[in-house]
């Protein structure tokens, strides 16, 4: 029985046990938090740091393959196990280009791949010389760390350089500014090579963001035929750039001459690929499993239109759900609670999924079922 070891115990370490699970392979999770959401069905919970390089090691020694469901852990443990011998997939190499969204640039743009303009910021006069070659607006980024518009700042004149350049860190972290792109969409696409060197991409998503949080992707993408096919040449192209194995999501805007930039990579599934649950042959998470271990990959085809929206905490306290009878008067919804034991604003609980003839109506009965739903509604008991 093949073992698999977990560095996380989130919603997307959960989702990848999900999948697997049909398979009767057993899950050891790395998690600090003992109620986190791959708990309830792992098979063995090590609660430890994800800088806990000891506790990596144990994880490692019980397992045959060890992966990640996101990418701020330590390098250096993933380093060490490999030195070791053992199976880590995606490689420490893969993570240590992404990891830092500088490098991430440069070594995108070794390769020949499209992404914005970009420089490395060491102090704010650096700042300045980028509003000399880029004009404004500015995006100005912590290079470790951030994600869902977290350690990112927007500067649309001189005024606001100093108080973002304060904002994140004032040079205690890593920083770097991008050029503003002029974006007409954000769309991503979903890319998987497996250790024996099968690739896979699935279609092109479109995304909608509010407050920097993914809430909405809808799949087909409203793009060209030429567009999608760009981007998902630009998706496989980053697989090889970047030698990565098991899943690798490839965030994109798209121009106003329907070409395409990367943004960000993730090397790991995604939650813009929610949508594959239900909306594909093969799933995301099954998908990554199948690559870690080998297997030949799955169907990546749409079986139908689908739209998926988060379920976001507006609110702090027990993340108690209501409304599951009303949401699941809309037929075709799938709706996956996550489990994790608090709400808090801007915080991912679940997400809900439609397939449908059309993105309009699968669009229709996600947003019908979202209104129903209400995660926290009591306030904690003090």
């Amino acid at each position: 029985m093949k073992k698999i070891g977990i560095i996380g115990g989130g919603q997307l370490g959960k989702m990848m046990i999900l999948d697997a699970k049909r398979l009767d392979y057993q899950f050891m999770i790395l998690d600090p938090a003992p109620d986190c959401p791959a708990h309830s069905i792992a098979d063995v919970h090590i609660v430890a740091d994800f800088d806990d390089v000891d506790a990596i090691l144990r994880l490692a020694a019980k397992v045959d393959v060890v992966t990640y469901e996101f990418e701020h852990i330590s390098l250096a443990a993933l380093q060490k196990l490999e030195t070791m011998g053992h199976k880590v997939y995606p490689s420490a190499a893969t993570l240590e280009h992404i990891q830092n969204k500088y490098r991430q640039k440069v070594w995108l743009e070794k390769h020949h791949l499209p992404v914005p303009q970009f420089i490395r910021v060491e102090s704010v006069s650096d700042i300045s010389q980028a509003e000399r070659q880029f004009g404004y607006p500015l995006i100005l980024k912590t290079c470790t760390g951030g994600y869902d518009g977290k350690g990112n700042a927007v500067i649309r004149n001189a005024s606001e350089i100093e108080p973002a350049y304060q904002a994140l860190g004032a040079g205690r972290l890593p920083l770097m500014v991008e050029e503003c792109v002029p974006f007409t969409k954000e769309v991503s696409v979903l890319a998987c090579r497996s250790t024996n060197g099968e690739k896979a991409v699935f279609p092109v998503a479109e995304n909608v963001h509010k407050n920097s949080i993914l809430d909405e992707t809808t799949v087909p993408a409203d793009i060209s035929g030429a567009t999608a096919k760009e981007a998902m040449e630009v998706a496989a192209a980053c697989l090889d750039a970047f030698d990565a194995c098991g899943m690798l999501c490839v965030e994109l805007f798209v121009t106003p001459e329907g070409h395409v930039l990367v943004n960000e990579l993730a090397p790991r599934p995604h939650n813009s690929g929610h949508y594959t649950i239900e909306g594909c042959y093969t799933s995301q998470y099954e998908q990554h499993i199948r690559a870690i271990l080998g297997l030949p990959l799955g169907n990546t085809g749409l079986i139908r239109p689908t739209a998926m929206k988060n379920l976001i905490g507006d609110r702090s306290g027990r993340a108690e759900v209501s409304g599951l009878e009303t949401a699941y008067q809309n037929p075709d919804v799938k709706i996956h609670i996550y489990g994790k034991s608090a709400v808090k604003p801007g915080r991912k609980m679940g997400h809900i999924t439609a397939t449908a003839e059309t993105i309009e109506e699968a669009l229709r009965q996600v947003r019908c079922a979202h209104q129903a739903i209400t995660i926290g509604e009591e306030e904690e008991k003090q």
